[in-house]
């Protein structure tokens, strides 16, 4: 192969790994906000083990649920965090793979195929996990503290009949 050729050929898959690259950024972008999301689990989880040292017993209850909560979602983000990282680095071999094919002429187009399939399957199962993760936060959410649910039970309930 002449070294024009060559050259011509690199920079064409230079041009292909570009979108590749770009689908990278797009899920390193991703992993940071799993990653913010299971610091402030981790962080949220933290205080209320301090929390339920000095709790009466219905709220060490209600903190161990919390607390139980957390950790279901804590694995939830970790997993959806391993699956986009394998994505990641299953986007930059399947750039390697294009650069190994180009440079040693071997048809690994079904190699490349396969890899990129296997990031996309990746991506979706760790959006999967961080979509169940982001469900069980709201599910428990209550806005406006406990007192809240009951003003709003009293609001919905008619007071009683006088007696008669």
């Amino acid at each position: 192969m002449d070294p024009d050729s060559q050259i011509t050929s690199i920079a064409h898959v230079i041009q292909l790994a570009v979108a590749p690259v770009f689908l990278l950024a797009g899920v390193a972008a991703f992993t940071g906000v799993i990653s913010n999301r299971l610091g402030r689990i981790v962080d949220r989880a933290r205080h209320l083990e301090a929390q339920v040292r000095g709790a009466s017993i219905v709220r060490a209850d209600e903190i161990r649920a919390a607390l139980k909560n957390l950790a279901k979602r804590a694995r939830l983000a970790n997993r959806a965090m391993t699956l986009c990282v394998s994505c990641a680095v299953m986007i930059c071999s399947d750039i390697v793979v294009l650069f190994i094919s180009t440079l040693t002429g071997v048809g690994l187009s079904g190699l490349v195929a396969t890899v990129f399939v296997f990031a996309m399957l990746l991506l979706i199962a760790g959006l999967l996990h961080f979509l169940r993760e982001v469900y069980l936060a709201t599910r428990f959410l209550r806005i406006g503290g406990p007192d809240s649910q009951a003003d709003a039970q009293a609001i919905e309930t008619p007071p009683p009949p006088p007696p008669a």
